[in-house]
């Protein structure tokens, strides 16, 4: 049996551009593995993606044209019940052979194996290979299925009465196992070895495809398409690199990945063009010009040295003419109305204040059970205050209240909506405008901070102080409605909204507790509302787990400090340093296990057990010794905690190593003695005590 590399390739209407990347990844890997599952193709076999706005295609190597034979080993039921005492066979194994399509004739040749306890009948044969075309049918028809298609349609064949489902209307198919077409069908296609190349570009249509493997080269030469949706951006990047460097002035690009990516979608092969606008737009704030230019045009806007917008940015057209100024021309008439528009809503909008949108924020509704905007942002104020007091006193809350009053205010400008994305960032362009001080307007702007993963914090204070506020209202608000993330699903983000508090809290070391900002929250909300507190509580700890796994620590040392729950979350980081080092200490493995069987003891003995010790009860040397050796070690590790100097808090307690063994191995804990049983029990909560104030040490027990 040969083989061969196989290609095929769906040639369709255009694709959806936003998710053509995992179409074409799809549609490869699906085909790919139920190849190899029907022993088409090897295991180890690597299949390359091909996508364009009309095409999803995929290149296997080394497909055979028939599978391997494959033998069959079938149980069919116990001798004892299979076969009689002469050895004839059963009504039974007869019917059982019947129902596998094999007559009588082969009962001699059954072969007898123990199986479990008693003596099996089994019937051993061969299962033909599946052919490629009756194995590619099945992976190509598995393949279609699997696609993650954001929207499926329903079209007519082209007899008139079929009704098909695809993501877009399929005109073609290619199926080539080496230069044979492999006679497959699908979508009421027919297989063959024609394709369609670029609609204005293509030397010649149809394209005759030679085999499998000339499949890239002929739609780049005779179709005019970079049929890789990886090399087509590549190529993307090249020319806008290309392009920025032939303008001059030290200007790039803007970095846009997903930009890109779309881009990459809408063309086949890719022309990157400069065009302009005029200067006098450059007095609309940048970001509303950028984000104009990408999401209605899918223009790359032209940024200088210092990173500010240029009048000049670069299209990526689908062709390549002689004279490209047409279609540069074309561009720049299109691109200009949709700057005036923002040039006129900015324009618009200053003519309002901040101030003076509040009052409309009643009139737009938040969430039918949390009341309006309006109703949101006074409890955003009342929050707010609270933390600014306890951070800066009546000042800093003064400033805290103003930037809460005015930060939700652009929602009701045009700009923002227009363009969502902008809220905040508009809001201080207006505060600006409005004669407010620079720090109330990042603030404003800040208050949405960290948006994402990895987004920057809030610049000062003041912004900090009101995005805390803003993420803990959202928080209480929606928990306190019963709206809790499951799985996957979280419509409201709240688990970033989570980890924008954890971030703040931590990397900022802000000097509050966690627990108390919970509160502060949802004493905001009226007294009809839902108290959840433990529940966000939960939820936050889980987010800073995750949180702190992500940045490196390993998954006992988290456990360590959470378990302990510090108060500040601020100081986190250096405790977990503080475990690191500590673990790398030859006594830390003994000491997290003494530790792990102090607590066990403590948590079996009766009722609450005081950290109290009686000198005059200390009988055995081992815990006379014990005992001194706190009172010597304690107040060391102690003061260093109480400065904050985990590490060497932790180092202290290496001491204990050996009077902590001598105890377990001498002194029986559980004495007869009533009195000696509760002091050395008094003598370990003592002890636990000591050694867990940066983190519970027996988490780091083997």
């Amino acid at each position: 049996m040969s083989n061969k590399n196989l290609l095929v390739e769906l040639f369709v209407e255009e694709l959806p551009p936003k998710a053509l990347k995992k179409l074409g990844d799809a549609f490869a890997s699906v085909l790919a593995d139920r190849l190899k599952a029907q022993g088409l193709a090897d295991a180890a076999a690597v299949p390359v993606a091909y996508a364009s706005p009309r095409r999803l295609a995929a290149w296997v190597p080394g497909v055979a044209a028939r599978a391997a034979d494959k033998p069959v080993q079938q149980k069919l039921m116990p001798v004892s019940v299979g076969l009689d005492a002469q050895g004839q066979p059963t009504p039974a194994l007869l019917k059982k052979l019947a129902a596998l399509g094999v007559d009588a004739s082969v009962v001699p040749q059954l072969r007898r194996a123990v199986d479990g306890k008693a003596e099996a009948l089994f019937h051993d044969s061969v299962a033909p290979g599946v052919t490629l075309a009756e194995g590619l049918q099945k992976a190509l028809e598995d393949a279609i299925a699997g696609l993650p298609i954001p929207k499926v349609m329903t079209y007519q064949l082209a007899d008139g009465w079929t009704s098909v489902n695809f993501v877009r209307p399929a005109h073609g198919l290619v199926a080539l196992h080496g230069d044979e077409v492999v006679p497959v069908s699908v979508l009421g296609l027919q297989a063959g070895r024609n394709t369609q190349g670029h609609r204005f570009e293509a030397l010649h249509n149809p394209i005759v495809l030679r085999d499998a493997d000339s499949y890239a080269e002929q739609m780049r030469s005779e179709g005019a398409v970079i049929a890789s949706f990886d090399e087509r951006r590549a190529e993307i990047a090249r020319q806008l690199q290309a392009a920025a460097e032939r303008v001059g002035g030290g200007v790039r690009p803007i970095e846009d990945e997903a930009l890109l990516d779309e881009v990459t979608a809408l063309v086949e092969r890719p022309n990157v063009l400069v065009g302009q606008f005029e200067p006098e737009f450059l007095e609309v704030p940048q970001e509303c010009l950028i984000l104009t230019m990408k999401a209605n045009q899918k223009y790359f806007p032209l940024l200088d040295a210092d990173g500010r917008l240029t009048h000049r940015f670069l299209v990526v057209s689908n062709i390549s003419p002689d004279d490209p100024s047409a279609v540069i021309g074309g561009n720049e008439r299109v691109v200009r109305p949709r700057l005036a528009d923002a040039k006129f809503f900015f324009d618009q909008d200053r003519k309002k204040t901040l101030a003076s949108r509040v009052p409309g924020l009643a009139k737009v509704v938040y969430h039918n059970k949390l009341g309006s905007q309006g109703e949101r942002i006074e409890r955003v104020r009342t929050i707010a205050r609270a933390i600014a007091e306890t951070l800066g006193g009546p000042v800093l809350a003064q400033r805290a209240d103003q930037v809460a009053m005015l930060a939700k205010a652009d929602l009701l400008t045009d700009m923002v909506g227009e363009f969502p994305e902008l809220q905040g960032i508009m809001g201080r362009y207006y505060a600006l405008n409005d004669g407010l001080d620079t720090t109330v307007a990042d603030a404003i702007e800040d208050h949405y901070k960290p948006r994402f993963a990895g987004d920057e914090l809030p610049r000062h204070e003041l912004g900090v102080v009101v995005a805390l506020a803003d993420k803990l209202e959202t928080l209480v608000g929606l928990f306190g409605i019963g709206q809790v993330p499951t799985g996957d699903k979280d419509p409201f983000a709240l688990r970033r909204h989570a980890l924008g508090v954890i971030r703040m809290l931590i990397e900022r070391d802000l000097p509050l507790e966690p627990q108390a900002l919970i509160d502060v929250a949802f004493a905001a909300f009226p007294a009809g509302h839902g108290q959840a507190q433990a529940e966000v509580a939960q939820f936050m700890r889980e987010r800073l787990v995750n949180y702190l796994r992500d940045a490196g620590y390993g998954a006992r040392e988290v456990e360590a400090v959470v378990e302990v729950g510090p108060a500040r979350w601020g100081d986190i980081p250096k405790r977990l340093q503080a475990v690191r080092a500590f673990a790398s200490l030859p006594e830390a493995e003994s000491l997290a296990a003494a530790n792990k069987r102090v607590g066990n003891i403590l948590k079996k003995a009766e009722g609450a057990v005081e950290p109290r010790i009686d000198a005059a009860l200390l009988r055995e040397p081992a815990e006379q010794a014990l005992a001194q050796a706190l009172q010597e070690v304690k107040p060391q590790a102690d003061a260093a905690f109480e400065r904050g100097d985990y590490a060497v808090s932790l180092q202290a307690l290496a001491a204990l190593k050996a009077p902590v063994d001598a105890f377990f191995d001498t002194v029986m804990v559980n004495a007869e003695d009533p009195a000696l049983r509760a002091n050395r029990l008094g003598l370990l909560a003592t002890l636990h005590a000591a050694m867990n104030r940066v983190a519970d040490l027996s988490r780091l027990a083997g």
